[in-house]
């Protein structure tokens, strides 16, 4: 049974392109589009990427840090952002089959990279909000795990955060864990209704809206040389992916989720929104995860979050196909 309690007001939404690089902290659980976004980001001029922190979720938190670390030295990029590890503690339910491999990079194999002087995900997002209050976008494209436990260690950091973009939730699509809930919801949902319920500016980016985004086998003839240190990550991920979908779900194109999120904190304006009052189920048997919105006439909860309900996704895919020949052109 959903419990409802009273939810803060929101405040007003800042701009998320200032003229100068963006500050991101890209918080992801790799996962073959976390891995995709997180090359876009690196790499584009636009963004200046402060850290990248991981969480339990397509892989147990161990793999998750190990990716991550993988990810970042294999790329190289040329500013290097702190890294945080996945707390092995969190309790997280896991989903009934995997698009991604066993090791959650399609069995990319990368060489494992120790993480010396490293702190925990939370941590590392902690003193980076305080280091640069207010400047700071944050991309969750996992679990809302580390999220929650900076908001619970401390509050006032809400007012901190320059805004927060979820992949998450669905409103009108049937879920890809559950009926009714999406995977990183489902994951953590005692988590993701915390999150929705603070009192900072935030956007969901629902699942129907990232699915808008289709992939055909096009996709592999347009990615960066195999030469690339881009190109040599992204090529087999990406035909492990289709291979994957064919196989599990009988599709022949592939949806990067997470890719989607990442554009549309760069490029909001391929997206439309609306405000809503949202909540997350926490304890049903059979809706935990469910991402719930309050659409009656006579409302009683506050609107809390701005959701993004569709896409350009010719423009979209544009966008995702420029930032990847870039990355792979520095590479």
């Amino acid at each position: 049974m959903l419990v409802r309690t009273a939810l803060p007001p929101t405040r007003k939404r800042v701009a998320l392109l200032p003229s100068e690089p963006r500050k991101l902290i890209i918080d992801c659980d790799p996962g073959i589009d976390d891995a995709v976004a997180l090359t876009m980001a690196l790499f584009d001029p636009r963004l200046e990427v402060v850290a990248v922190t991981a969480a339990g979720g397509n892989v147990a938190a161990e793999q998750a840090t190990a990716n991550l670390q993988a990810l970042v030295a294999f790329l190289d990029p040329p500013r290097l952002p702190r890294i945080g590890a996945a707390s092995a503690d969190a309790v997280l339910h896991s989903r009934p089959y995997s698009m991604h491999g066993a090791d959650g990079l399609g069995g990319l194999d990368l060489p494992r990279v120790p993480l010396h002087g490293g702190h925990v995900s939370e941590k590392v997002i902690w003193e980076c909000i305080k280091a640069h209050p207010r400047e700071v976008t944050i991309v969750a494209l996992g679990p809302l795990t580390n999220i929650s436990r900076v908001l619970k260690r401390d509050p006032g950091i809400a007012e901190l955060i320059g805004s927060l973009v979820i992949c998450g939730g669905t409103s009108q699509a049937s879920g890809n864990a559950t009926p009714v809930a999406d995977f990183n919801f489902f994951c953590d949902p005692a988590a993701a209704r915390h999150v929705v319920g603070e009192p900072l500016t935030k956007t969901l980016v629902p699942l129907e809206t990232t699915s808008q985004v289709i992939y055909d086998l096009d996709l592999l003839d347009r990615l960066p040389r195999e030469f690339s240190r881009a190109g040599k990550i992204l090529r087999p991920m990406l035909t492990h992916a289709f291979r994957a979908q064919r196989q599990l779900l009988g599709c022949e194109g592939i949806l990067l989720h997470d890719v989607a999120a990442l554009v549309a904190a760069t490029d909001p304006e391929l997206f439309e929104r609306e405000t809503v009052a949202a909540d997350v189920e926490t304890a049903g048997d059979l809706t935990a995860g469910m991402l719930v919105i309050d659409r009656r006439r006579n409302r009683t909860w506050r609107p809390n979050t701005d959701l993004l309900v569709g896409c350009d996704a010719v423009g979209v895919r544009d966008r995702v196909l420029r930032s990847l020949v870039t990355a792979g052109d520095v590479t």
